[in-house]
């Protein structure tokens, strides 16, 4: 394997961890819309437990990692492997590049730990007033 193949795999790596970042944002973004349209018409599947605590230990990570002033470890990672690539700035392919600005825009890190903290708050409120239910003659140790 030549240098230019090793800086097409670091730069294919590094795409596909924005993917996974997106991923992982559409997951928490997308799963609360859902649990909340779920809580008013009366879907089951939203109390489930897996899925519910899941939901929430992704929020409160995210809201942590933001109050304590810690940048993403994806975004971190991503920033490596574009280093490692040669990239100076982002370039990649044309999802790469569209999940990419999606994700990332410009604003002082207090209005991103405020948002964060707000949407942590409404993942919590929706826990109490919707709450995930175990199945019936099942213990906590079998659910995760």
């Amino acid at each position: 394997m030549d240098f230019h193949d090793t800086q097409f795999l670091y730069r294919l790596t590094a795409d596909f961890t924005v993917v996974l970042h997106f991923a992982f944002v559409m997951f928490v973004l997308l799963g609360q819309i859902l649990i909340t349209a779920g809580a008013f018409a009366g879907w089951n599947w939203i109390r489930n437990f897996k899925f519910r605590v899941i939901h929430l230990a992704s929020i409160l990570f995210v809201v942590l990692e933001s109050v304590a002033g810690i940048v993403c470890p994806l975004t971190t990672l991503e920033k490596w492997l574009r280093e490692q690539a040669g990239q100076v700035s982002y370039q990649g392919d044309f999802i790469a590049s569209w999940v990419h600005d999606m994700l990332f825009f410009q604003a002082d890190p207090w209005v991103f730990t405020v948002c964060y903290s707000l949407f942590g708050l409404f993942v919590l409120i929706t826990f109490y007033l919707a709450p995930p239910r175990r199945k019936p003659g099942q213990s906590p140790a079998e659910e995760v």
